[in-house]
């Protein structure tokens, strides 16, 4: 045994300050992106969350994807058609 001590303190990195990105100049042009991550119930919380979206942008456009399963990472092929396609992208998960 050894007569000094070493002290761990996890603590993370001080964030990064960024500008905000520039906003659409109508919300009526935007793209919403849906990824669904394949778990049970996912499809009915996103079906609500597009609900509430197509309320309030009615003009939206909705591009739905899906995961081929929850265990793993999206395709490339989808991260670059959210990418190609859409202004923001909605993720979610539930059980």
């Amino acid at each position: 045994m050894t007569d000094s001590v070493m002290w761990i303190i996890p603590e993370a990195p001080a964030p990064q300050t960024a500008q905000a990105g520039v906003r659409k100049a109508a919300a009526g042009g935007l793209r919403f992106g849906i990824l669904d991550n394949n778990k049970s119930n996912a499809d009915r919380l996103l079906a609500m969350i597009v609900d509430g979206v197509k309320e309030k942008y009615p003009d939206a456009t909705i591009v739905r994807t899906r995961k081929s399963s929850a265990a793993i990472g999206a395709a490339s092929e989808v991260l670059q058609q959210l990418e190609r396609e859409t202004d923001v992208v909605i993720a979610a998960m539930a059980d």
